[in-house]
């Protein structure tokens, strides 16, 4: 049986404990799952606990089979304290980077909006309303959030417009998954030659190759999946996969004349 490294078998855990508490405390996404900065719902810890959540057994069952996958070996040559600050920096990276990108699709909406005249105030109520406590037995929207869209004579195309803003709004990020991508470039940093596959590609492709690939992919995904571009959100957080990428790339690329097996931390 593999053993695992320190660092890979405490965060093993302590996303287990996560996954399991949320069936417990029923509003452990309202705490710890990343919010909106400007959502009623934020707290500044969410940029750290949000990459310990997870939307599913699938989620985190990927996500912790690619940690151990390629975590342990990193620790291995970069010592826990190394391989900690690199980890969390990767989830970071990831918490900001997709949260520039909901931002300038809120912006962007809110924009488009402007012949409205929406008030500051108002378009925060709109944001922020939780609809599903706001529709009576018709699916009609009552109360003060249907008072400020008659109130602005909000047309049908106009509502389906703040929709795209109200949904990237409210639609809290859970998972590891920026982190790990951020294991995956530098995985492909030191071992270039290893061969990878995914699942529906079955053929072994080269660190080198596969990441850039699998990048790509996640990519094209968030622009296609990304209300500035026209298009319907995936439900995946894609530009969270990729600022995990380039903060991990960052990272490798200012480490990138160390010798990574006699440069430990500890």
């Amino acid at each position: 049986m593999m053993q695992l490294s320190p660092v890979v078998k405490q965060l093993l855990i302590i996303n287990v404990i996560f996954f399991l508490g949320c069936f417990t405390l029923p509003h452990a996404t309202d705490w710890f799952a990343l919010h909106y900065y400007d959502s009623d719902q934020f707290h500044t810890w969410q940029f750290f606990t949000y990459m310990f959540m997870h939307g599913g057994f699938m989620h985190i069952f990927f996500n912790m089979f690619a940690l151990v996958s390629f975590g342990g070996l990193l620790e291995h040559f970069w010592g826990s304290s190394k391989f900690l600050f690199f980890y969390i920096s990767c989830g970071l990276g990831a918490a900001l980077i997709h949260m520039g990108v909901s931002f300038l699709t809120v912006h962007d909406v809110l924009n488009q909006l402007a012949a409205t005249s929406i008030s500051t105030e108002d378009a925060h109520l709109l944001l922020n309303v939780n609809y599903s406590n706001t529709l009576n037995a018709e699916g009609q929207i009552i109360g003060s959030a249907n008072d400020i869209l008659n109130k602005y004579h909000f047309t049908q195309e106009q509502f389906n417009l703040l929709s795209r803003a109200i949904a990237e709004y409210q639609t809290p990020t859970v998972g590891a998954s920026g982190a790990i991508y951020g294991l995956l470039v530098a995985f492909a940093f030191m071992f270039p030659q290893a061969e990878l596959s995914l699942l529906f590609i079955p053929i072994p492709i080269k660190a080198k190759y596969f990441v850039p690939i699998l990048l790509a992919i996640d990519l094209i995904a968030g622009f296609q999946g990304t209300s500035i571009f026209g298009g319907t959100s995936t439900g995946v957080a894609h530009f969270a996969h990729l600022g995990g990428a380039l903060t991990g790339f960052i990272i490798m690329w200012m480490w990138r004349n160390q010798k990574y097996n006699h440069n430990r931390w500890n």
